[in-house]
């Protein structure tokens, strides 16, 4: 018989954490898709621009695969100066009206899912979380001259506002850790979202705060939550002018933009489409298809990793 185990030891709460009431759980785990550093983004902002406390630590050495994600480590001469510590914290945050909230960032685990799925399940129960929403980005045959668009969903339909989401097929899709979770808290009857912004295919390996902008307002609108952009604009308007630079400097690059943005108004024109997923014969990708562009995505991250 195999021995159960605890939840609650795969992580430890800080001395002294406070009670809480009603409160949001935000959540971005890198590991897995998150095209244009749209999480990261958002969560570092988050950290960044607010007050916060850690309130819990992850036993990463139980999650991660060290050989599969190598920590860096800086060599100095002779010796060794700094070694970049993983982790996967739970901080306790105040918005911009003084709403507290709770954000949950890190490394996805690469291991124990079921088990850190349920250890989270404890710590909504012990912070008392009425809500759990997940953040990341997805690459889309888009250009970066529209709008993004955002895919929601979540356990209950009446927690987020689908009324311009495009129409799926069923289909199967790599998991992952953040949607496990989702998945489980849906069972366990709690409620829990989540938004993925579609970030242009050929920006998905850059980092791209105009994603991150579009998260947190996705964000805002469904939990309430006051979350300032204002320094991420200004980065999102100073990678709009080097993208828009290297357009200019490639006709080949510049083609396929217009050929997107004729593809995108061609969709958006017809009465009653609001798909733009499908091609320009109104075709649905189909779940292989989908499948394939995702885990290309996940190659040509492992292989060139984002600029920071």
């Amino acid at each position: 018989m195999v021995a159960r185990k605890d939840p609650k030891a795969l992580y430890e709460l800080a001395p002294g954490t406070p009670g809480l009431a009603g409160v949001v759980l935000l959540h971005q785990l890198e590991g897995f898709m998150d095209a244009g550093g749209a999480g990261r983004l958002a969560g570092e902002h988050l950290l960044d621009q607010f007050d916060h406390r850690l309130v819990a630590s992850f036993d990463v050495d139980r999650l991660i695969d060290y050989r599969s994600r190598r920590p860096a480590m800086t060599f100095d001469k002779d010796h060794y100066e700094h070694y970049e510590d993983p982790a996967l914290d739970l901080h306790l945050l105040t918005d911009g009206e003084g709403k507290r909230f709770l954000l949950l960032d890190g490394l996805e685990p690469d291991r124990e899912w079921e088990l850190f799925a349920a250890a989270v399940r404890t710590l909504i129960d012990h912070f008392d979380v009425r809500l759990t929403v997940g953040m990341h980005g997805i690459p889309m045959g888009i250009p970066h001259t529209r709008p993004l668009g955002i895919t929601a969903h979540a356990t209950n339909p009446d927690l987020v506002d689908t009324t311009d989401q495009p129409v799926l097929d069923r289909l199967q899709v790599p998991s992952s850790a953040a949607s496990l979770l989702e998945y489980r808290l849906g069972e366990w009857g709690y409620d829990a979202a989540g938004f993925a912004v579609h970030v242009p295919h050929y920006l998905a390996s850059s980092l791209y705060p105009q994603a991150a902008i579009r998260l947190l307002r996705a964000v805002s609108e469904a939990t309430g939550l006051v979350l300032p952009d204002t320094e991420l604009r200004d980065a999102a308007r100073r990678a709009s002018e080097d993208i828009e630079r290297q357009v200019q400097e490639s006709s080949e690059v510049e083609d396929v933009v217009r050929a997107l943005e004729r593809q995108y108004d061609a969709f958006n024109a017809t009465e009653g489409r609001k798909n733009l997923l499908s091609d320009t014969d109104g075709r649905m990708p189909t779940a292989d298809e989908l499948a394939a562009e995702f885990e290309r995505f996940l190659a040509d991250q492992d292989a060139d990793p984002p600029n920071s």
